[in-house]
């Protein structure tokens, strides 16, 4: 057994998996995070115990009137199959004698459901992350440096805590791109079924995923063309390709179809013409265009620029990948050139779609949450391009890329530090733009000192239900929480902290020796 274990710290795969299981198990809140996945979650109650998608008391704000005049809820099963197991497991345990009196939040079941879910997602994302980059030809230590920063210093950390859809997507859409690229090196078929049902399984859970979608095969397409396959090879390549993904994507998407059939009556149309006539009924104020109403610079620009979503003070990490993109163009393989041009395209063709919509940077939601997926996409490549070409590249543009780094892994740190809507409340009270970004360390600052009189927190925090109140007057981890809530017994609340200070610690620890054990698996393989 001991000398098992010492095989496995020396095994970087084995840390890495460590590190994103211990780093998602930290982050946690125990609640789900957002109305959305709340709302998912009860779709997912639906589906084995024949509750109500929707209740009443939940319709205008979320719910449409379809099949048998029922409220059924808009979005996509994916997720709510993904919390599945999850839920059959936390509401068996959650009616356990021992929590009988206990009905508070953080409620047991969404501990279980978020726990167990987020870990399992983070740990997967880590090992398929790892993959790729070792496909796109990068050292041990480059992958392990790309992996912990997509882990940390980007908003993959923030949907680590708030379980929004989006880190489920990045990681079905890694897999198709690492599975379908190993296609294309290895013309292993079972690898194409698999990266295929991947992409397919993310039109379940989003139907906008169709863009990574077609972003896989035009990466597939650009590796070929950028190593010269040309002609009836690549016609024959195409054909190949076409004869096994197509089918698995025709099935799924007559799976997305005949779910939005059984809800709303419609094999040809999304929710979205009913959510816009509903809409109306409900403020007849709405423009005859609504949800697409928001003029096209408006929501492109806001994407780029706009202090309260902008994806560059989100994700700092995107300036570095866009920089040593354009330094390193020349000295970079056919196959990192052609993720490079597909995840930017991705990135745009995301930027575009959700240009118009009504509520195009995801409304209630840390960053632009429709293009955050494609944003990571992009500064994947970041740390491990600044790693590989250090020899090559100016003193500036390496410490410039630190700067980066230390300033995205803050912001993503501060993103967990409150419950999200902490400064979208105070937007409503104060005013727009707001520096976002700026305005959370200014509230950690208050909250830390107690000055949230001080600094108008307390004022915003009052004017919120006494739900909302308890959850943006404490630091959002779950053993806070518990405490602020005040109905768990003073030991399970000490224990709680024990078990979260002691997590850290050994998550310290275990970065630690993932760097050095990097450094060694570096030294032998060069």
């Amino acid at each position: 057994m001991t000398s098992r274990l010492a095989r496995w710290t020396q095994d970087p795969l084995f840390l890495l998996c460590l590190t994103a299981g211990l780093l998602a198990f930290v982050v946690q809140s125990g609640e789900l995070g957002t109305a959305d996945t709340t709302f998912r979650l009860q779709t997912t109650h639906w589906l084995w115990a024949g509750t109500p998608q929707v209740n009443p008391d939940d319709y205008p704000d979320f719910g449409l009137h379809g099949r048998d005049g029922k409220l059924w809820s808009w979005c996509g099963i994916g997720q709510s199959l993904l919390m599945l197991p999850a839920d059959l497991v936390a509401t068996w345990v959650s009616h356990w004698h021992i929590f009988s009196g206990y009905e508070a939040d953080p409620a047991v079941r969404s501990i279980i459901v978020t726990y167990s879910t987020d870990i399992l997602i983070n740990v997967l994302t880590a090992l398929i992350t790892f993959r790729l980059l070792g496909q796109l030809s990068f050292g041990v230590k480059e992958a392990i440096g790309g992996v912990l920063a997509l882990l940390l210093c980007t908003t993959h950390l923030h949907y680590a805590q708030n379980m929004q859809e989006n880190n489920y997507i990045m990681l079905l859409t890694l897999v198709g791109f690492s599975f379908q690229y190993e296609w294309v090196r290895s013309r292993n078929r079972r690898a194409l079924w698999v990266g295929s049902c991947a992409l397919g399984l993310n039109l379940l859970t989003r139907v906008t995923t169709a863009l990574d979608l077609i972003a896989s095969g035009i990466f597939l397409l650009l590796v070929l063309w950028l190593e010269g396959v040309r002609g009836s090879e690549l016609w024959r390549r195409t054909v190949a390709y076409c004869k096994v993904a197509v089918p698995v994507y025709f099935c799924f998407a007559a799976i997305e179809r005949w779910y939005s059939h059984y809800r709303f009556g419609s094999w040809t149309q999304t929710y979205l013409p009913i959510f816009a006539k509903e809409s109306r009924l409900n403020n007849p104020s709405l423009p005859a265009n609504f949800p697409w109403s928001t003029p096209f610079h408006e929501g492109f620009l806001g994407a780029l620029f706009k202090p309260e979503k902008s994806i560059f003070l989100f994700d700092p990490l995107l300036v570095l990948a866009v920089i040593l993109f354009a330094l390193l163009w020349k000295r970079l393989g056919t196959e990192v050139r052609a993720y490079i041009l597909t995840s930017l395209l991705l990135l745009l063709g995301y930027l575009s779609f959700y240009a118009r919509y009504a509520y195009w940077a995801g409304d209630h939601a840390w960053g632009d949450r429709y293009v955050s997926t494609a944003v990571e996409m992009v500064a994947l490549l970041a740390l491990p391009l600044l790693l590989r070409y250090r020899a090559d590249l100016s003193k500036t543009v390496w410490r410039a890329g630190l700067v980066l780094i230390v300033a995205s892994l803050m912001i993503q740190m501060a993103s967990v530090a409150f419950w999200l809507p902490l400064e979208i409340f105070q937007m409503e009270q104060f005013g727009h733009p707001t520096f976002v970004i700026a305005l959370r360390f200014k509230n950690i600052v208050a909250f830390a000192l107690g000055k949230m009189d001080a600094w108008g927190l307390n004022t915003v925090a009052m004017t919120q239900d006494p739900w909302d109140y308890v959850h943006v007057t404490s630091w959002n981890f779950l053993p806070f929480l518990l405490r602020r809530v005040g109905v768990a017994p003073r030991w399970v609340v000490d224990t709680a902290f024990a078990v979260w200070g002691l997590s850290i610690v050994v998550l310290c620890g275990v970065v630690y020796r993932l760097r050095g054990v990097s450094w060694r698996q570096e030294l032998l393989h060069s």
